[in-house]
């Protein structure tokens, strides 16, 4: 089709764009101290299996600047195949979930978003969620229904971060429409923006841990990506 030809890389507008509204997104507060709690959701039907494996490793670098700021939480969910949605339990072991990762290959099979979404709204109301990061790279179901999902997690305060996989013209509609109303982020990769993929995801586990203070701290030390927020972030 052609509306799936890849973009040559991520716009380096795109990339502050959606840095920045990290940085302007309001960090839940927490007065028991516990780690920041992140949902990272995944597509994982025949269309994302040659990128299946980059993205899975690109997972690690949302701990490694966690530690520090009292560490993270993650659970992994995804979809493949006829109708499978999983969930793991909530981890802090970067290996332990990489393992998780590793051992799920796709299948081929619709986009179930809304299950994600549903998910996220369920994880919450028992104990609050920080962030839900995707990764996908196309939307079959209907928009307006999942926009009335993500309007209940806009309301209970979790931002959802997209991240699209090449390029589709509805799917990014439906992305960004999710994205604005969490008070997320929308952000487009590819093939040849792995690195770039992996400052955005530390950027939102960082957000996800310590707010936007932490995600400051980032951007002095890391540079890269995240360095360009490091003026809007002075600012807010």
């Amino acid at each position: 089709m052609a509306d799936r030809k890849l973009p040559t890389k991520s716009s380096s507008d795109e990339v502050q764009e959606f840095l920045q509204k990290v940085a302007l997104t309001p960090k839940r507060a927490s007065s028991s101290g516990d780690p920041g709690r992140l949902l990272f959701a995944m597509d994982a039907t025949a269309s994302r299996e040659p990128t299946w494996d980059r993205a899975s490793s690109l997972q690690g670098a949302m701990f490694q600047e966690t530690v520090a700021l009292g560490g993270l939480e993650i659970q992994l969910c995804y979809y493949r195949g006829f109708g499978e949605f999983k969930a793991t339990k909530w981890m802090t072991d970067s290996q332990a979930l990489l393992r998780q990762m590793t051992g799920v290959f796709c299948l081929a099979g619709e986009t179930q978003i809304a299950k994600v979404l549903r998910h996220a709204v369920q994880e919450t109301k028992e104990k609050p969620v920080d962030a839900l990061v995707f990764v996908g790279d196309c939307v079959e179901e209907d928009v307006d229904k999942l926009g009335h999902i993500a309007g209940e997690l806009g309301i209970l305060g979790v931002p959802v971060f997209v991240f699209q996989e090449g390029y589709d013209g509805m799917a990014e509609f439906a992305f960004k429409q999710i994205a604005a109303l969490t008070n997320g982020a929308y952000c487009r990769f590819d093939s040849s923006s792995a690195q770039t993929l992996r400052e955005l995801l530390q950027a939102v586990a960082v957000y996800a841990a310590g707010g936007r203070p932490a995600l400051e701290d980032l951007a002095k030390s890391r540079g890269g990506a995240v360095l360009q927020i490091a003026h809007q972030v002075n600012r807010g």
